[in-house]
């Protein structure tokens, strides 16, 4: 039976996954880790039995390492703990689902101890990608995609010569705002971002997906995940969210992976990999779709697209840059502290602030996001 850590438990695809295991018996859970859920972590761990649970914040840290005493579970703490869970010798798969710059080091050293990656960390590959498909290369690590759409293409991509790739179809629901003009985006509050028409996710990636910028981090994640460069990429509205990515070859065909929108079925074939399982998601009636649609994003309506697109052709720090000014601009739109253009206005002004380098080391990223970070705070509270 495969051993799992789950970085990120209690979010979206954390939980979801616990789920999965809890449901088919194929998997046992060694760790999980969270940042401040100390709450909902607790009921995880009583329903999971791990072996050890990992608190990122020092105030979770102490209140689960006296809740969990009589049950015979180790509670380790901060990064120091993540990389332990993450690199145990028992443990098979590495499920590294954290929100931020918190998953890279536990990533690397992870793929350094020959683990394993089922990913569904963007920052991963957005911020460190050249650096870590190498690694993962050098160690004979498989690094499996959980996002939707990086699942569906590495599905299509099974058994394929992949330097016949001609072209990777990149789709995108386009989010709670899609049917709205420019002028009435710009005074949206957040709330209403959050009422994503097909997907259940975690609130900043939903964000994330009405600015588009979802998609631009995908984007970059799919360069270096599939090496292909940036023209080979296309992003294809679909509001239907049926056909979850596709791939088009030199010979004019085209593979596309279908299925509902569902995101327990990629993390459960990241899981099974290269196996596949009788499941109970629930499949796609051809009878009852009336149509499936496709357009071009709208990047004017939508520019963190175009963002994204500048940071990888600027390459260096830009990627990390741009990821960590725009995870503290949604929060402060979650807060309700900024305007949805903002958004947009506020990343590109973030990238401004730095004179680019090209050399990287894991050091170097983790370095450019605290202070990205604290350069967009600051920006943030001249504005009140």
């Amino acid at each position: 039976m495969k051993k799992i850590t789950i970085l990120g438990s209690t979010g979206s695809v954390g939980s979801q996954a616990l789920d999965i295991i809890r449901a088919c018996g194929r998997y046992d859970v060694f760790a999980i880790a969270c940042n401040k859920q100390d709450k909902r972590v607790f009921e995880q761990a009583l329903i999971h039995k791990p072996k050890f649970v990992v608190a990122y914040d020092e105030y979770a840290y102490d209140v689960l390492k006296v809740k969990l005493e009589p049950y015979d579970i180790k509670v380790l703490k901060g990064m120091e703990g993540l990389v332990e869970v993450a690199t145990h010798p028992d443990v098979d798969i590495v499920l590294t689902s954290v929100v931020g710059n918190i998953g890279l080091l536990p990533t690397v050293k992870a793929i350094e101890a020959g683990k394993t990656i089922a990913l569904a960390n963007k920052e991963t590959l957005v911020t460190a990608g050249e650096l870590i498909m190498p690694l993962a290369a050098r160690h004979k690590v498989s690094i499996l995609p959980v996002d939707s759409e990086h699942s569906a293409i590495f599905q299509c991509l099974n058994g394929e010569h992949t330097k016949r790739v001609e072209k990777i179809l990149l789709t995108a629901s386009g989010g709670a705002f899609r049917n709205y003009t420019q002028d009435e985006i710009r005074n949206k509050k957040a709330i209403e971002a959050l009422k994503h028409p097909n997907w259940s996710m975690g609130r900043k990636i939903t964000i994330d997906s009405a600015t588009l910028m979802n998609k631009g981090l995908e984007l970059i994640e799919a360069k270096w995940l599939f090496d292909v460069n940036l023209d080979q990429i296309e992003v294809v509205i679909h509001p239907q969210s049926i056909i979850h990515s596709m791939v088009q070859f030199e010979d004019a065909s085209v593979m596309a992976q279908m299925s509902t929108p569902d995101m327990k079925l990629p993390i459960i074939y990241a899981l099974d990999y290269p196996e596949r399982h009788l499941n109970h998601i629930e499949r796609v009636d051809f009878f009852k779709l009336k149509e499936l649609t496709f357009s071009k994003p709208d990047t004017e309506r939508f520019p963190c697209l175009d963002i994204a697109k500048t940071a990888l052709n600027r390459g260096g720090i830009m990627p990390t840059v741009m990821n960590a000014a725009n995870e503290i601009l949604v929060q402060a739109y979650l807060e309700d502290r900024i305007k949805f253009y903002d958004i947009s206005d506020m990343v590109l002004e973030s990238m401004d602030q730095f004179k680019n380098e090209m050399y990287l080391t894991i050091d170097k990223i983790l370095e450019v996001d605290l202070e990205t970070r604290r350069l967009t705070l600051e920006m943030l509270n001249q504005r009140r």
